[in-house]
């Protein structure tokens, strides 16, 4: 697995590091967390890789496309490795998990605005808000607070 996260990292002409592969593998086996989590994940098995790293390396994986931010309202920003697909997130309201949900037409960008105003769309964010399985169950009622950092 980590041939494949060091070729994502030269396709894309960036070196090959340890702060990095350890960012990108956080990512791909924890989709959707903040940075906060991105760090202490980093630092379970790096615990020399220095906070700056963490942020400079979400910054330069986000910056070529490797990593994508979501930020929905009222919610920490969150990153994830699932890019170029135009997929969009559906939130839970108590416990601020959030979850992929695939291109309603399934082609980017997903929806036909009604007025472009002469802007050529080729991305279209959508986020679903709601309550997840586990808070509906619980009978959890929508906290008004920011959802913290869940996976």
């Amino acid at each position: 697995m980590t041939a494949e996260l060091e070729a994502q990292l030269r396709a894309v002409s960036l070196r090959v590091t340890r702060p990095r592969l350890a960012v990108l593998a956080a990512l791909r086996d924890h989709p959707h967390v903040d940075t906060d989590r991105v760090i202490a994940l980093v630092r379970a098995d790096h615990p020399t890789v220095s906070h700056q790293a963490v942020y400079d390396v979400l910054r330069a994986l986000t910056e070529v496309g490797l990593v994508r931010r979501i930020q929905p309202a009222r919610a920490t920003a969150r990153y994830e490795v699932r890019v170029g697909d135009n997929h969009h997130h559906v939130v839970c309201r108590s416990c601020g998990a959030i979850a992929d949900v695939d291109c309603a037409v399934g082609h980017a960008p997903c929806l036909t605005a009604a007025d472009d105003h002469g802007f050529v769309v080729d991305e279209a964010e959508v986020v679903y808000w709601g309550t997840c399985p586990d808070c509906a169950t619980d009978g959890t009622s929508p906290r008004s607070a920011s959802p913290e950092g869940n996976e």
